[in-house]
């Protein structure tokens, strides 16, 4: 029962990948001189998906993957061409079977039947219009039975055996009755029902025909005729019968087309061969692991602060250790690093679908796929990236009329870029389109109450937009404009030890840039104290440290302390002051100030002192602290002690509404 749950789990991985693959291939693919190469890997996606998913007894997706693999096999094989509405309806095929695999991995209700049916339809239509435009006609009579569709099969298996039907348990006529419905799962199955309950009652089996889509016809079948094909009357053309119909295992050898199982087979055998080479691990396994490195670290930084007091020899023979462990720590780490890819393959649809809707001409342009980020900020990071992008192209690229207008080509541009800088990851959200009003902006915020200047920084009215509630859209629409969301990504960004900037040129475009950790598990830190304790600065927020004099240092009315650094005064935050401790400095001439830079805002930290530069292993507060002001998480020092780790970007938007006010 592990194994096969371990396959179950398998699958959905495995199907999740075709689906990506699929919806990333269709929408690269060119409708009117289709590459033979893309076509393939399509067909063989949905068989892939079709094949597990009737192992595992999912009949509605192995149905939906069933006619999806029999429309492009005629595709690929040239029978039929390619157009933009097949591709439309593939697309969206793709969505409802990511839909049903999420509700059978989670062993919810089941997608509606109406659905899948629905799609089936639109899919058998490109093969056959009038045949499935036309109304099931069921016809029940002395001599003849017609059932339109597949479904007659289970009708029939559920009735008397044919042997009891050649007995005739009744020769009594059976009154003509014609009943039309249109082909939804709902109406056949009450059709069938009748039907079923009528074939108990017709006396010779002979006389009793099941057949496929094809046209009533004018006279009934010879009886001679119906005994040559000696299948008990039941007359069904395997080509039409889905795959995942109990009766399809009974067909007889000879049905099966061998070429076509050679070639799936030849696909799937080289399929497997390429993914030899990688296995497939459970991230639970993966971040047990990590947990475990994480903890070692731990102990070897505990035994080198011992050694360092008690014997310089077994300190210097430890420095080896911290090495190793330093290179096992970033091993377990690598393994789970995902490329951008993961990201950055979503939006294509995104930008297809959404510009589509709001009539105009985007072109989506990625960089820098292969940048490696944690899996957990992976995930976490597609929202946010998600409304960054919608924003862009409601709020940025211009309409083509109005872009030409202005000398712009019609067709806009929105550019995802991922690049490494100073150990983090830069994911960049671009556009060429009209870019930020920073007049418009104020007016807006004074409108709703905000206490703003015109000596703002630029960097400073652009973060508006992040302000809960804060538009400038003229109306309300189902894509924006509500002034929710905005708040919620540089939330969401804070969250994963990020912070967002933005820079607009108006007319030009706008560029935001998110910065975020390589991983959440481990962090790069200066260790500062105050009084007795230790606090952990990330080193992506610092950009110096000094000891300023006391002519520096100025007391401003209502808004605290500020303090000159080469001619510019940055608001002062004392540390001890945040946590209520007593300073061992109490003046800040006498202490270290550390300047910091969060989403373009500087600002100054007032400690006592500088400990020293770490790598530290971050530990979560969420267990015991539902949420602890301007701290982010903590980490066990070499000497055993709890050193907590500032959130500066909370630190500093504090002291940045403060000074404003």
């Amino acid at each position: 029962m592990d194994d096969l749950s371990e396959f179950h789990d398998v699958f959905f991985d495995e199907a999740t990948e075709h689906l990506d693959g699929m919806e990333s291939l269709l929408l690269s693919i060119d409708v009117n001189a289709p590459d033979t190469e893309q076509l393939n890997p399509i067909f063989r996606a949905a068989h892939s998906i079709k094949g597990g998913a009737a192992m595992f007894g999912f009949q509605d997706i192995t149905e939906l993957t069933h006619e999806m693999e029999t429309v492009f096999d005629r595709v690929r094989k040239g029978q039929m061409p390619l157009s933009k509405d097949l591709v439309d309806v593939f697309l969206i095929s793709g969505d409802l079977l990511r839909a049903m695999l999420a509700v059978r991995k989670d062993d919810g209700d089941e997608v509606p039947q109406e659905d899948v049916t629905a799609l089936c339809v639109r899919l058998r239509l490109f093969l056959e219009p009038e045949a499935v435009a036309d109304e099931i006609s069921v016809t029940v009579a002395a001599h003849q039975v017609k059932v339109s569709s597949s479904d007659a099969v289970q009708a029939a298996s559920a009735a008397p055996p044919p042997s009891s039907l050649a007995k005739g348990k009744s020769s009594a006529a059976v009154p003509e009755a014609t009943v039309k419905r249109r082909k939804t799962k709902k109406g056949v199955e009450k059709s069938l029902s009748a039907v079923a309950a009528e074939i108990s009652t017709i006396a010779p089996a002979d006389q009793v025909k099941v057949s496929g889509n094809e046209a009533v016809p004018s006279s009934l079948t010879s009886p001679s005729a119906v005994e040559e094909k000696n299948d008990f009357g039941l007359f069904v053309d395997p080509a039409t019968l889905p795959a995942n119909l109990p009766e399809a295992a009974a067909m007889r050898p000879g049905d099966i087309k061998i070429d076509e199982l050679k070639g799936v087979t030849k696909a799937e055998a080289t399929h497997s061969a390429t993914d030899a080479s990688s296995i497939r691990v459970s991230v639970q396994k993966v971040d047990q692991l990590i947990n475990l490195v994480g903890e070692l670290v731990i102990t070897q930084a505990i035994l080198a602060e011992a050694a360092s007091r008690a014997d310089p020899k077994l300190y210097q023979a430890l420095s080896q250790l911290e090495r190793n462990t330093r290179d096992l720590q970033e091993s377990a780490m690598s393994i789970r690093m995902l490329p951008m890819s993961f990201v950055f393959g979503r939006f294509p649809r995104v930008v297809r679908d959404l510009a589509d809707k709001l009539n105009k001409q985007v072109e989506l342009k990625t960089e820098g796929e292969g940048t490696e980020l944690d899996k957990g900020l992976i995930e976490r990071i597609v929202d946010p990236l998600t409304h960054l992008v919608r924003n862009s192209l409601d709020h940025g690229i211009e309409l083509p009329a109005v872009r030409q207008a202005a000398g712009k080509p019609a067709k806009g541009t929105i550019t995802l870029r991922a690049f490494h800088r100073g150990g983090n990851v830069m994911v960049e959200v671009s556009d060429d389109g009209a870019g930020l009003n920073r007049e418009r902006l104020l007016s807006r915020a004074r409108e709703r109450g905000a206490s703003v200047s015109d000596s703002m920084s630029d960097q400073e009215v652009f973060q508006l937009i992040f302000e809960a509630g804060f538009s400038t859209a003229e109306k309300i629409t189902d894509v924006s404009g509500r002034g929710v969301g905005m708040d919620v990504v540089r939330r969401n960004i804070r969250e994963m030890g990020g912070n967002v900037e933005i820079s607009s040129n108006l007319g030009a475009g706008t560029c935001i840039s998110i910065r975020l950790p390589l991983t959440l598990a481990i962090l790069d830190g200066m260790s500062v104290a105050v009084g007795k304790e230790v606090f952990i600065i990330p080193l992506t927020y610092i950009i110096e440290s000094l000891r300023p004099t006391a002519a520096d240092v100025k007391a401003v009315s209502g808004k605290g302390k500020v303090v000159r650094v080469r001619g510019e005064y940055l608001p002062l935050i004392s540390l001890h002051e945040v946590f209520n401790l007593r300073p061992d400095a109490p003046e800040v001439h006498e202490g270290m100030v550390v300047i910091l830079e969060s989403e373009g805002r500087k600002t100054a930290m007032f400690v006592d002192a500088l400990v020293g530069q770490h790598q530290v292993v971050i530990k979560s507060l969420e267990r015991n602290f539902r949420r602890a002001q301007s701290v982010s998480g903590a980490t066990i020092m070499g000497d055993g002690r709890v050193a907590l780790i500032l959130d500066v970007a909370e630190l500093v938007g504090t002291t940045a509404g403060a000074t404003a006010k």
